[in-house]
């Protein structure tokens, strides 16, 4: 069984709903992770853009990546620059993999401009990540 860590700046959004579509993607082919190099804490609105799309991420927690040194990741893929940069080497035999994904927690606007960000996002990561699992996992 393969073992994926999505990594983002506060484990919050885009690496929750790349976790969220890894896990559905995969189903038992792997375990996946995610973590931050900060941790904010699971931002509402992530967790209700997967379930419009039926994907409950509810349970998931924001973790740091210092939690997961012990693990021995295949793949390590980040979702951001800053995640990118603040971590370029992570201690494992893993393939890293990148795609800056917009922040979509940082959106201004209405709640509903916003959450058109948020969807946005959500559906270039749920392409990504069916995309990632098709050609690595299987």
């Amino acid at each position: 069984m393969k073992k994926i860590l999505v990594l983002c700046t506060g484990n919050s959004c885009r690496s929750q709903l790349a976790e969220g579509y890894l896990r559905y993607f995969a189903g038992d082919k792997a375990e996946v992770y995610s973590a931050g190099v900060e941790t904010h804490g699971l931002n509402p609105r992530a967790i209700a853009t997967m379930q419009e799309d039926g994907i409950d991420i509810s349970g998931h927690t924001s973790n740091n990546m210092d939690e997961y040194h012990d693990i021995d990741f295949d793949y390590v893929i980040t979702v951001c620059d800053n995640a990118k940069e603040r971590c370029p080497f992570f201690p494992s035999k893993a393939q890293k993999f990148h795609h800056n994904f917009p922040d979509p927690a940082k959106a201004t606007g209405s709640e509903t401009e916003v959450m058109e960000l948020f969807r946005s996002v959500r559906e270039q990561i749920k392409a990504y990540s069916k995309d990632f699992v098709q050609q690595n996992i299987g």
